[in-house]
This record gives structure tokens, C-alpha cells and sequence, in this order.
């Protein structure tokens, strides 16, 4: 694998952000590691009745079938699975376990769309995992050069010159925070590559 890209919870709702990214991932040559989690889909089962626990794992593994669906009409090969499937990623206490074999034995070709949901070893339902430590715990197990991101202001694709850049978002001041990082990210600490799907 030789990338990996973070969909966050804000771009995951957003089409015309999907499309281009997915145009994008058409051009590459290599394979890399998408990871998602949830959107605002989780809200709007939420309106249905649904508990929000239980909202949220069917929004991201509805979410994985649905990305898979959008880059196959990009004409783009991949690969979706929830962490908890065939223990991928397994949680204990706080510590997450990526399970390398299992990432390994698939398919080198395609893209791989993996979804935060782990294994919680100490319950029987799988349990979302916040998307800044499961993208964190992926870089490290594959020796991952970067982290990308994708800018949360809509404008940056226009903007020539300016991406990517490496940041660490918590260095960063507050209003290029809430301009372009996901919020999830702001108080991220490491490095992460700040992208925009035509320059990804």
C-alpha cells in the first residue's frame, strides 16, 4: 500500500467532493488505504428513531457500500471493508490493533476502502473508532510516509500553488484551522499532508 487517505466526516456528505476524488483515485497507478468513518447520514437515522450508537455503525458500513458504488462509476477497483470484519482492527481498552496479515493478503491492485469500525474485544458489537487514531495507528503499522487530508474549504481546488503542504494541524493558528482542517483533525499533533482532490 502506498498512500493513505482520510474522508472525514464533513466530505463524506459532500457529492461534488466525492466525484472529484474519485477522478482522482482513477489517475493513480498505485494502491493505497482509504479509510471513513461516519456523516451526517448518522443524523438522519437518528430522525428515523434509531438510537445514535446504532445509527452510527449502520451509517458507516451503509457509507462503505455506497463510496465502493461512486468509484466503481469511476471506473475505479476497490476493495470495502469494516475494520471488524475478519478482525482487521481490533480494539482493547484504547489500544488498537491493526491486523497487517489480514491488510496484506488482499489484492494489491485495487484501492482498499477500510471503515472505522473495530473489533472490541471485551464486547460483541463493533465499536466506532475516532478517525484521527485510526489513521494514526495505520501510518505507523505500514510505514506510511503520509497522513492525507483534504481541505474543508471548497475554493482550495481553484487555488494553484498552495497544496499540498505538510502541516501539523495543532501548530496551526485558528482560523486556517477552521478554514481547512477537518474538525476532527485540529488538535491532531503529527504530521498530515493537506491535499485537495485535484491535487491528491
Amino acid at each position: 500500500m502506498n498512500f493513505l487517505a482520510v474522508l472525514d466526516y464533513d466530505h463524506l456528505d459532500n457529492g461534488m467532493f466525492l466525484t472529484a476524488f474519485a477522478r482522482s483515485l482513477a489517475q493513480k497507478k498505485e494502491s493505497g488505504i482509504i479509510i471513513h468513518s461516519d456523516s451526517e447520514y448518522t443524523d438522519r437515522l437518528i430522525q428515523t428513531g434509531m438510537m445514535r450508537e446504532d445509527a452510527r455503525l449502520r451509517a458507516i458500513k451503509d457509507l462503505n457500500h455506497r463510496l465502493i458504488a461512486l468509484f466503481a462509476d469511476q471506473g475505479v477497483s476497490t476493495i470495502g471493508v469494516n475494520g471488524h470484519q475478519k478482525s482487521l482492527i481490533q480494539l482493547k481498552g484504547d489500544q488498537i490493533r491493526i491486523n497487517q496479515d489480514q491488510v496484506r493478503r488482499f489484492p494489491s491492485q485495487p484501492m482498499l476502502l477500510i471503515s472505522g469500525l473495530a473489533e472490541e474485544l471485551s464486547g460483541n458489537s463493533p465499536k466506532a473508532l475516532s478517525l484521527p487514531d485510526m489513521a494514526l495507528s495505520f501510518q505507523k503499522s505500514f510505514d506510511l510516509e503520509n497522513i492525507i487530508l483534504f481541505s474543508t474549504d471548497e475554493s482550495s481546488s481553484f487555488i494553484k500553488g498552495d497544496f499540498p503542504q505538510d502541516i501539523i494541524p495543532a501548530e496551526k493558528d485558528q482560523s486556517f484551522l477552521e478554514k481547512h482542517v477537518p474538525e476532527s483533525f485540529r488538535t491532531f499533533n503529527y504530521k498530515v499532508q493537506l491535499n485537495t482532490p485535484d491535487t491528491f
